[in-house]
């Protein structure tokens, strides 16, 4: 069996090809192919969490979120997160620390979030997407706190990198 590409769409595609299962049997296996992503955990000078607040399509809601983006065909991971960074936020930072990867939907999607705290904050001049809508919000980490314990932070990729940088002690 060979690999069947059902639908491209940007950089995303579907795609059933064989898989051989850990008990010997080959099965054809449908999921989604990503380039992979980056999730920034921006916090300032304060010890302040730096979030957008973003229109998201799709679940037709505002959501805050850590600035975050998918990687551009043989983009280098890290100039992927200074570059999301710089256009949701307009901000660069000077101390990067990678604190490891998230996959968000394994059941179906080969997608890795690729996770990292930034420090040492400045001002930049980024470009948004032609499809984003974005207000960038400081809250200290209380107001994150309250915020997910309301329900009001419910983006999963924000969620796990938040409890993986708490966890990390950058926050």
């Amino acid at each position: 069996m060979s690999i069947i590409k059902h639908y491209q769409w940007k950089c995303f595609s579907i795609e059933e090809q064989p898989h051989l299962l850990p008990d010997g049997r080959e099965i054809p296996y449908t999921s989604i192919k990503h380039p992979g992503a980056v999730v920034i955990v921006p916090i300032d000078h304060n010890g302040d969490l730096v979030l957008v607040h973003q229109y998201r399509p799709a679940v037709s809601q505002w959501l805050f979120e850590f600035p975050a983006g998918t990687i551009e065909t043989e983009e280098d991971i890290f100039i992927c997160a200074q570059r999301e960074l710089a256009e949701e936020t307009n901000l660069a930072a000077s101390q990067w620390q990678p604190i490891g990867q998230l996959l968000p939907v394994p059941s179906f999607c080969d997608e890795i979030q690729h996770l990292y705290v930034a420090k040492g904050l400045s001002a930049t001049q980024g470009e948004l997407d032609d499809d984003e809508i974005i207000n960038v919000v400081t809250l200290s980490v209380a107001e994150v706190e309250q915020k997910i314990a309301a329900n009001q932070i419910q983006d999963n990729k924000t969620l796990a990198a938040f409890l993986k940088a708490r966890i990390l002690g950058f926050i």
